[in-house]
């Protein structure tokens, strides 16, 4: 049933089917359910190369091909692929993972703080507003949207293991990169927002609408926190590595 309204973005539709499917190609995949879907770029395919991955398909896009990746880690089957920026594009290709048989996901990647964080700080979201377009296709209007209980119990437990420091915060998930205004930061700041990206409230309502467990890991890239000095540091190119161990960790522990 469709939730009309003035404005569409809010209108949601109740009904989980539409007229394409993420399985409407009817390949013969069958992906292990735990997997980990990452900004992490490049470290996706050296990771796959170097610890015996089997690539078992790809997706394929007008952008590019993602190679689907099947990598053994403490025992268990992964399913490992690089995650595309922006809601839209990351929630596809997720929903599309969950279609051939994913249950459990993390994602790792890097975002701008909006505080006094230094670079490669490791965050975990526990809330995202939802200042996006992709979540209101999959969930009905709020303003935030939770992350997964589950999710972020095994994300605890492996940070714990690694003995590693972190936060638990609220996130900032936008489509505009270009419109990140200083009122607008401010305001978010406001609200509790600590840290700014772009695809954690929609890949926590796509989640949800398919009854998957998903949660994510964060590591610290730009700063937002002066608005009249705004610096792009390194982008947390040191955390990429070992955001992609943590987030293998961290889907075992599920």
């Amino acid at each position: 049933m469709i939730m009309k309204n003035e404005i569409p973005i809010m209108e949601f539709d109740t009904d989980a089917s539409a007229v394409i499917m993420p399985t409407h190609e009817n390949l013969n995949l069958n992906l292990p359910k735990k997997a980990v879907f990452a900004f992490l770029g490049e470290h996706i395919d050296e990771y796959a190369k170097t610890h015996d991955a089997v690539q078992v398909g790809k997706f394929l896009s007008a952008t590019k091909d993602y190679p689907i990746y099947v990598v053994k880690h403490k025992g268990e089957n992964v399913c490992l692929c690089q995650a595309p920026v922006g809601s839209a594009p990351a929630a596809q290709l997720m929903d599309w993972l969950i279609g051939y048989g994913v249950e459990e996901i993390i994602t790792g990647g890097c975002c701008g703080a909006l505080t006094a964080f230094e670079e490669n700080v490791f965050l975990v979201p526990y809330k995202a507003l939802r200042d996006e377009g992709t979540s209101y296709h999959y969930m009905k209007p709020s303003r935030f949207v939770e992350i997964n209980p589950t999710a972020m119990k095994a994300i605890e437990k492996t940070v714990a293991e690694h003995e590693l420091e972190y936060r638990e915060v609220i996130t900032w998930t936008t489509d505009g990169f270009y419109r990140e205004t200083k009122e607008k930061v401010a305001y978010r700041k406001q609200e509790g927002c600590e840290v700014v990206e772009m695809e954690c409230a929609a890949l926590a309502a796509c989640a949800s609408l398919r009854n998957a467990v998903w949660g994510c890991i964060l590591f610290t890239a730009d700063t937002l926190a002066d608005v009249e000095n705004y610096d792009e540091r390194n982008w947390g190119g040191d955390s990429f590595a070992y955001a992609l161990e943590l987030c293998l960790d961290a889907v075992v522990n599920i």
